[in-house]
């Protein structure tokens, strides 16, 4: 077990894990861990600055002063506030109009004036840290910014969706022409929200990135000042979303998975007519989500074949996906560990001795200058791997649970005499109650 997890042993492998031939239906699980688009070499400078003997002088930097703790707890007030008032908007007004102003709101001081900090999505890497490092403090803010969103929408559904999160505002703001997409394409891209959380969840409790927040497609416009190939991001799913309805919050967003948890057992939830349906199916045409669920029709489920026969093989096939989940995390940790720079810098420092005398890499010469030796740096990283090993397979069997369960859940037909919203997909925008002809 020890020559497992032995770095220079692993270094003396290829430097990508090599994996066989896979069938195809497991095609997605497999790919899903070899892909990382987001996170993989991203390195940042772990260690003091050398004192080089060059001449060369360091630049002084001005360093923004911290944001008053009042201040900070006047975000969290703000928050509080318009969680309220989207919530009184749309379930005691039944306001579109009044759920469009929240969110332009909040467009405008959580996200330009704020520039997209503190925020709720971002806190899930602040709430993994605190419990896997226990040197690490969250503040009481981040905390509040993760909790209250969630608190809200286990009683009263997705009302932070609505108009409270900058991030969903500002892909609302540029709805022209939504289109619907099919049921299938939509249960697979609501795949990839998941494994985002997964490997969110499993950089951050290895204190290896906080790739939420890095890979943010909008924060660099708030801030106007991110890189090129961000704002391009940024503007693409901006422009995604003029017919592909909020992009970001559907098929990406990790923060998602959680507040979709939390609305499926909420007690009061937006419903899109205040008595009885007519069945005029408006509704649904105006949900630019696709989260209508449509009234059930038994002779079509009859004529389906989708018994309970169907319904106890996927419940069987279950544990088969998260062991193949395990299995998929454990081969693909020491790829994924590559991200981390104590990781990285170890390894190429082993698989390149020469790289040493290099003066133009400045994270090798600043190591070399910190008084730290090799051997201590590769058990650093030792250890980082044993962690990306464990996490790794955690995160897969959550990977391969969710796919069971998405599979099943195509074989599951609830009863339903009218068009009522999807509880886990529903933003509570409150569109379709404008279209709603009925009248309280």
């Amino acid at each position: 077990m020890k020559k497992r997890f032995h770095f220079q042993y692993i270094l003396r492998l290829s430097k990508s894990l090599p994996f066989g031939e896979v069938r195809r239906g497991f095609f997605f699980l497999l790919l899903a861990f070899c892909l990382l688009p987001f996170a993989s070499f991203t390195q940042q400078q772990r260690f003091p600055k050398p004192e080089f003997s060059t001449g060369y002088e360091q630049p002084s930097t001005v360093v923004p002063e911290p944001r008053a703790l009042a201040f900070e707890y006047f975000d969290v007030a703000v928050l509080l506030i318009v969680l309220s008032l989207t919530t009184w908007a749309v379930l005691k007004k039944r306001s579109r109009q009044y759920v469009l102003w929240l969110s332009l709101f909040t467009l405008a001081y959580f996200g330009f004036y704020r520039e997209g900090c503190i925020c709720s999505i971002g806190s899930i890497q602040n709430v993994t840290l605190s419990f896997a490092n226990p040197n690490y403090a969250i503040s009481v803010t981040a905390l509040l910014f993760f909790v209250l969103p969630l608190a809200f929408t286990l009683f009263f559904g997705r009302t932070f969706c609505a108009g409270a999160c900058p991030l969903g505002a500002i892909q609302d703001v540029v709805i022209m022409k939504p289109i619907s997409l099919p049921k299938w394409l939509n249960k697979t891209l609501g795949l990839i929200p998941y494994l985002y959380l997964s490997l969110a969840v499993l950089f951050a409790a290895t204190g290896t990135d906080f790739i939420i927040c890095r890979y943010d497609p909008f924060v660099g416009i708030f801030r106007m000042d991110a890189k090129f190939h961000m704002v391009v991001l940024g503007i693409a799913f901006l422009l995604m979303g003029m017919f592909v309805a909020r992009p970001y919050c559907r098929f990406l967003c990790p923060y998602s998975v959680l507040l979709s948890w939390m609305s499926r057992f909420s007690r009061h939830h937006m419903t899109i007519t205040p008595s009885k349906c007519i069945q005029c199916k408006l509704c649904a045409s105006s949900c630019p989500f696709d989260a209508i669920d449509y009234p059930t029709n038994e002779k079509e489920v009859i004529k389906s074949g989708l018994g309970p026969k169907r319904f106890l093989t996927y419940a069987l096939v279950i544990p088969l996906w998260m062991a193949i989940g395990v299995f998929v995390g454990a081969k693909s940790h020491t790829f994924l560990s590559k991200a981390n720079p104590d990781v990285y810098l170890a390894e190429l420092l082993i698989s390149k001795p020469e790289i040493k005398n290099d003066k133009d890499n400045i994270d090798v010469q600043t190591f070399l200058s910190s008084g730290k030796t090799l051997e201590m740096l590769v058990k650093e990283a030792e250890i980082i791997r044993n962690k990306f090993y464990i996490g790794s397979m955690i995160a897969g069997g959550f990977m391969g649970l969710v796919i069971g369960m998405t599979l099943l859940n195509t074989v599951v037909f609830r009863k339903r005499q009218d068009y009522e919203p999807h509880r886990g997909n529903c933003l509570s925008c409150a569109r379709c109650m404008n279209y709603c002809p009925v009248e309280k």
